[in-house]
């Protein structure tokens, strides 16, 4: 089965320029330049055109206008089109309710969905989010609450958790 056809477009932010990928029904990528060649393989250019309006392109350029002008509670309504295993799901899904500002590890995160012996997995599904910021995988530190492996970069992941801390006052979403 072919996927669909999906929206696509970029915008640039204070971290570069961002890539925006989605279907009809919800956000399917966000990535940032680095990350272009493994957007390529998940998400064919052939499979690509551009924004045409739609609604959760828009509504994801508001979020991050939002994210990076400090409101961190914007944007937690924005349906997402996502496409990975049960087991990624699931670790995405944790993933989100980590607040703005706070931290957890691989090995929290493999207690919450009930594989405690699962770390090394959850980095792997973490290092498959596709969709950077609003699953926020650069919230999960290693063990020691040493910064580890982002696919944007070690320094973006600083500066949104810097970013977060100067302005998080909500709870987990």
């Amino acid at each position: 089965m072919v996927d669909p056809l999906l929206n696509y477009t970029k915008i640039a932010s204070p971290i570069g320029k961002i890539h925006l990928l989605a279907s009809q029904t919800g956000l399917s990528a966000l990535y940032f330049d680095p990350q272009i060649e493994p957007m390529d393989r998940r998400f064919p250019r052939g499979q690509r055109t551009g924004p045409r309006r739609n609604p959760w392109l828009l509504r994801t350029e508001g979020f991050l206008y939002c994210y990076f002008a400090g409101d961190m509670d914007y944007g937690s309504d924005i349906p997402l089109d996502l496409r990975g295993t049960p087991f990624q799901l699931s670790v995405w899904h944790e993933l989100q309710r980590i607040a703005p500002g706070a931290t957890s590890t691989y090995g929290d995160l493999a207690e919450v969905i009930g594989k405690p012996s699962a770390a090394r997995a959850v980095g792997a599904a973490v290092g498959r989010n596709p969709v950077s910021l609003l699953i926020p995988c650069h919230r999960v530190v290693g063990s020691a609450g040493k910064l580890t492996g982002y696919a944007g970069g070690l320094d973006r992941k600083q500066f949104l958790l810097s970013h977060e801390r100067g302005h998080a006052v909500g709870a987990a979403r």
